[in-house]
C-alpha cells in the first residue's frame, strides 16, 4: 500500500517502513508525527482519492543537507559573488498508513 501525502509543502509517495528527508519539522528525534494531508492511497492496482486517512511517522534525526553554491556573475563587468547554503532538513521514518 503506498500513499501521496503533503509534508511541509512538498508531495511525496511514501509507503511502510519508508525513510525520508523532508524540510525541518518541529520535534525532537524520537517524537511521533502525524500528516493527516493525504492526497491519495492506493494498492497494487486500486487507487482511491483518500478522504480521512492518516499517515504516522517517526522523527529519525534533524539534519543539514548537501551544500548549495550560489554564483553571479555578470560578464564584462568585474562583478562577481559566490554564496552558498545547507537546507535543514528532517529524517523521518513513515510506520503506519491508516
Amino acid at each position: 500500500m503506498f500513499a501521496i501525502v503533503n509534508i511541509a509543502g512538498q508531495q511525496f509517495k511514501v509507503r511502510k517502513d519508508d525513510e525520508l528527508f523532508v524540510h525541518r519539522l518541529e520535534g525532537n528525534a524520537g517524537d511521533k508525527v502525524e500528516f493527516s494531508e493525504v492526497l491519495m492511497t492506493g494498492t497494487e492496482g486500486n487507487i482511491k482519492f483518500a478522504g480521512n486517512a492518516k499517515v504516522k511517522a517517526e522523527i529519525v534525526d534533524h539534519l543539514k543537507g548537501d551544500k548549495v553554491i550560489v554564483f553571479k556573475k555578470n560578464r564584462r563587468k568585474g562583478y562577481q559573488k559566490m554564496n552558498g547554503h545547507r537546507q535543514y532538513l528532517t529524517k523521518i521514518k513513515i510506520n503506519d498508513i491508516a
